[in-house]
C-alpha cells in the first residue's frame, strides 16, 4: 500500500512517522544527531535517513555502484540498513569556480553553476518525492536532515533541503544550534524568527550541541529561550569526539586545530579541491595527522599522503606552482609517499586530458614518482565497492602479501604502466602501483586505511624506523562507534519527548 501521497498543492502526506532535523548553520551537529536518533530508533523500528540535497566531496559508494553523501551512508549503517540512493537523491560535488557536479540518484547528471542549478530546481522535486515514496514503503520512520543554516532567507523559494523538505513533508522539526561557536541563543532565536510561519509552527524542540562546562550556569539561558520561543529545549549535548567519519571541509578545518603528542607525523597535502579526506581518519588514533596547505611548511614528516581531489589537473598545476611538488619529490626514497585516487594520478609521469577533466585537450607532466600514465579519455566515472588481494612488494606491504583489502573507487580516468622497469603494477588486485623502493605507493582505493592490515603494516614500518615499538590498538568497530554516540545522545536528551514529537 502506498504510504506517501502528493497533494495537488505539492505537499507530501507522510503516513509513516517522520522528523526533520534542521540547524542554525553548517557543522552544528545535524548529521551526528540524525545518526544517533537513527541508531536509537532502530532498536524498535525500521528507520531510514533522508537528506534531499547534500553538498560534500566526501561521498560513499553503495553496493549497486551509486554515489551518495557519506553522512547518509553512516546514518543508514547506524540504523542497521544498507545505504541507498533514495537516502540522498541529490548530491552536489563542488568543482571550483562556482560550478558543482550534480549527482542525481547516485549518477552524474550535469555540471552547473549555482545560478543554473537554482534556476532548474523544480526538476528535482519529482526525484525527491519518488525517493521519499520508496523509503516510506520499506521503513516505519524517516529521520530527515536539512543542510547548512535553515534560515537562508534568500533561498526560501528555491530551497529543496530545508524549507523545501519542511513544506513537502510537513514533518515535525527539531532545531540544532552549536554553542561551541558562541551566540547559540541568538542563533536559535534568530533562526526561528526568520523561518516562514508555515515552517516555524512545526518546530517542536531545540537542541544545544557541543557544550563544555557547567550545565547549571547555562540553565537560566535555557529557561529564557523556552519562554521567548515557546519551544522546549530537548537537551544539551556535550562536546564529544566522534568516532565516525566527517562529512565536509568544515570538519577538516577543525582537524587542523587539533593537537597530538604522537611521535609519528603524517603530512596530508591539503589540495585546494581535496575530496574524501575521511580516508585518513583511521590513522588519527595512531599518528599525528597534519594537513599542509600548498604554501605551508612540509617540514620533516614520517610519511606523506596526496589525497583525492575533484579536479586532478588543476590541483596538480597548483601543487607545482606553489613549490610543494618539489618538496614532495625531495622525499623520494626517504619516507613513504602515498597517492590516493587523484593523488595516485599525480604521482605518475603523465596525465592526458581529452578535455573531459579540464575543458582543453592537453598532456600534463606529473610528479614522476611512479612510471604510470593516466588518460582522461571520456567522461565515464567508475564507482564501485571492491575487494582486492595484496600483491606485495617493498618493506611496507610484504608482511601482508596475499591478504584481502576492501575499499571503493570513485574516479574518472584510466591509469596504466608506461612499461618502465622501476614500477610494479597491480599491487592491489588489478589496481595500484609501487616504485622500486617500495615506499611510493599509489591506488584508486578509497577507504584504504580502514583496513586493519594496511593500517598496521604502515604504522609498524613507521614506528620501527624511528626505533619505537608499535602496539596495534583495539579499534572501535563501526557498531561500537554508533552505540557510543547513541548512548551519549540518549543520556543528555529528553528522548521520551523526541518519541512524542515523532508520534511513537
Amino acid at each position: 500500500m502506498l504510504k506517501i501521497t502528493v497533494r495537488a498543492e505539492g505537499v507530501v502526506k507522510m503516513e509513516k512517522k517522520s522528523v526533520l532535523i534542521l540547524g542554525t548553520a553548517s557543522h552544528v551537529g545535524k548529521s551526528s544527531v540524525v545518526t544517533a536518533i537513527c541508531r536509537i530508533l532502530s532498536r524498535k523500528y525500521r528507520v531510514a535517513p533522508f537528506k534531499a540535497q547534500n553538498m560534500s566531496l566526501n561521498s560513499w559508494i553503495t553496493k549497486d555502484g551509486k554515489e551518495i553523501g557519506i553522512a547518509q551512508a553512516i546514518q543508514a549503517k547506524a540504523a542497521g540498513i544498507e545505504p541507498t540512493v533514495d537516502m540522498n537523491p541529490v548530491l552536489l560535488k563542488p568543482k571550483g569556480d562556482c560550478v558543482s557536479q550534480i549527482i542525481l540518484l547516485g549518477e552524474p547528471y550535469a555540471d552547473r553553476s549555482a545560478g543554473q542549478y537554482y534556476d532548474s530546481i523544480a526538476e528535482m522535486n519529482e526525484v525527491l518525492e519518488g525517493a521519499l515514496e520508496r523509503l516510506c514503503k520499506e521503513h516505519d520512520i524517516i529521520v530527515m536532515e536539512g543542510a547548512g543554516g535553515a534560515a537562508e532567507i534568500n533561498l526560501y523559494e528555491r530551497d529543496i533541503v530545508n524549507i523545501g523538505t519542511a513544506r513537502l513533508t510537513q514533518a515535525p522539526i527539531i532545531l540544532v544550534g552549536d554553542i561551541e561557536r558562541g551566540g547559540v541563543f541568538a542563533s536559535l532565536y534568530g533562526t526561528i524568527a526568520l523561518l516562514p510561519e508555515d515552517v516555524r509552527k512545526n518546530i517542536k524542540g531545540l537542541i544545544i550541541n557541543k557544550f563544555r562546562g557547567d550545565l547549571e550556569i547555562l540553565k537560566p539561558g535555557l529557561k529564557q529561550l523556552e519562554e521567548k520561543t515557546g519551544i522546549p529545549v530537548l537537551g544539551v549535548l556535550p562536546y564529544f569526539k566522534l568516532n565516525i567519519p566527517s562529512e565536509d571541509s568544515v570538519s577538516l578545518e577543525d582537524k587542523e586545530g587539533e593537537k597530538s603528542e604522537n611521535e609519528i607525523e603524517i603530512a596530508v597535502i591539503r589540495l585546494p579541491r581535496i575530496s574524501n579526506f575521511t580516508d585518513f581518519e583511521p590513522l588519527e588514533r595512531l599518528a599525528k595527522i597534519r594537513y599542509v596547505d600548498l604554501d605551508g611548511d612540509l617540514g620533516t614528516p614520517d610519511a606523506i599522503i596526496i589525497p583525492g581531489t575533484k579536479n586532478t589537473i588543476n590541483d596538480l598545476l597548483d601543487l607545482k606552482a606553489s613549490g610543494m611538488a618539489g618538496k614532495i619529490q625531495a622525499f623520494k626514497g626517504k619516507v613513504p609517499i602515498f597517492g590516493i585516487c587523484g593523488g595516485y594520478q599525480m604521482l605518475g609521469r603523465t596525465i592526458y586530458d581529452s578535455g573531459v577533466e579540464n575543458g582543453v585537450e592537453a598532456e600534463f607532466e606529473g610528479l614522476g614518482l611512479l612510471d604510470i600514465g593516466t588518460m582522461f579519455g571520456e567522461y565515464k566515472k567508475r564507482t564501485i565497492q571492491v575487494t582486492k588481494k595484496v600483491n606485495a612488494y617493498g618493506p611496507i606491504l610484504v608482511p601482508i602479501d596475499g591478504e584481502d583489502i576492501k575499499g571503493y573507487e570513485i574516479h574518472v580516468g584510466v591509469t596504466n604502466s608506461l612499461d618502465i622497469t622501476n614500477t610494479r603494477q597491480n599491487i592491489f588486485g588489478d589496481d595500484g602501483a609501487v616504485d622500486e623502493t617500495g615506499l611510493i605507493i599509489g591506488t584508486y582505493l578509497h577507504g584504504l586505511f580502514d583496513n586493519e592490515n594496511i593500517r598496521d603494516a604502515l604504522m609498524r614500518y613507521l614506528y620501527e624506523k624511528k626505533g619505537l615499538t608499535y602496539r596495534p590498538e583495539n579499534v572501535m568497530t563501526e557498531n561500537e562507534a554508533y552505540e557510543e554516540l547513541a548512548n551519549v545522545v540518549e543520556q543528555n536528551l529528553d528522548i521520551e519527548k523526541v518519541y512524542e514529537i515523532i508520534g511513537i
